[in-house]
C-alpha cells in the first residue's frame, strides 16, 4: 500500500509539474503579453494615433516595403516637436538626441526571436491590419504587447487567413469594420491581390 501511495504521489507530482510549466509557459509573465516597457520618452500611441490621427506609416515609414517596419529618426519627432511642447521635460532626450547627433536607443515591444522569419510588407501589402498582432494603439498611452506572438497564434492565422483580410487602404485604420462578410471579403481579396495561401503552414515560411 504504502508502495503505491509513493507511486501515485510521484506520478501525481510529476503531472502536476508538467502542467505548471505549460501554464506557465502561456502567461502573460512569460508571452510579455500586456506588460509595459520602458521606453527614453513615454511616447503615448493614444495622443499621437488617437487624438492627432497620425497615419502609423508615418513613423514607421518602412513598414510596405521592408521586413522592419521601422522607429522614427529624431528628426521625425523634431519636425513637430521644434514648433510645439519646445520646452517639454519629458521630450528633454529628444532634443538631446538632436543637438548631439546620436539615435533615440527605443526598446521593442513585439519583439521575436532570430529563428523566426517575420517580413512586414508581406502581410500589410496583403491586407493584414496593424492591429491584427499589435492591437489597438490609439487606445494605449503606454505601447504594451497585444498578443503572445507564440507559434500557435501566428498559425490560427496562416490556417485560415481568409477572415483576417482587409482592403490595403485599411491596413493602418484602427477598429475597422465592414457590412461584407469577412470570410467573402477576404476569400476575394485573397483572388484579387493573388495571395499565395497553400504552403503557409509549411515549416519554412517562419523558420529558414
Amino acid at each position: 500500500m504504502w508502495l503505491r501511495l509513493a507511486l501515485f504521489i510521484l506520478f501525481g507530482g510529476m503531472v502536476a509539474v508538467f502542467v505548471s510549466l505549460v501554464v506557465l509557459d502561456r502567461s502573460d509573465y512569460i508571452t510579455g503579453k500586456g506588460w509595459f516597457i520602458q521606453q527614453p520618452v513615454p511616447f503615448s500611441h493614444e495622443h499621437h494615433a488617437g487624438a492627432l490621427k497620425i497615419d502609423c506609416r508615418y513613423c514607421h515609414d518602412s513598414v510596405e516595403v521592408s521586413s522592419v517596419a521601422g522607429l522614427p529618426p529624431t528628426y521625425t519627432c523634431m519636425s513637430c516637436h521644434s514648433q510645439i511642447w519646445t520646452g517639454a521635460d519629458m521630450l528633454a532626450p529628444v532634443r538631446q538626441s538632436l543637438a548631439q547627433d546620436k539615435p533615440l536607443r527605443w526598446n521593442r515591444v513585439s519583439e521575436l526571436p532570430d529563428y523566426v522569419y517575420f517580413h512586414h510588407d508581406v502581410h500589410v501589402n496583403a491586407g493584414v491590419g496593424c492591429e491584427t498582432c499589435h492591437g489597438q494603439v490609439d487606445t494605449m498611452p503606454l505601447m504594451s504587447r497585444a498578443e503572445t506572438f507564440t507559434m500557435s497564434w501566428c498559425l490560427d492565422c496562416h490556417q485560415d487567413p481568409a477572415p483576417r483580410l482587409r482592403p490595403r487602404d485599411a491596413v493602418v485604420e484602427m477598429g475597422w469594420t465592414t457590412k461584407q462578410d469577412r470570410r467573402e471579403l477576404g476569400e476575394r481579396l485573397i483572388e484579387e491581390n493573388h495571395i499565395e495561401t497553400q504552403n503557409l503552414t509549411d515549416c519554412y515560411i517562419c523558420h529558414r
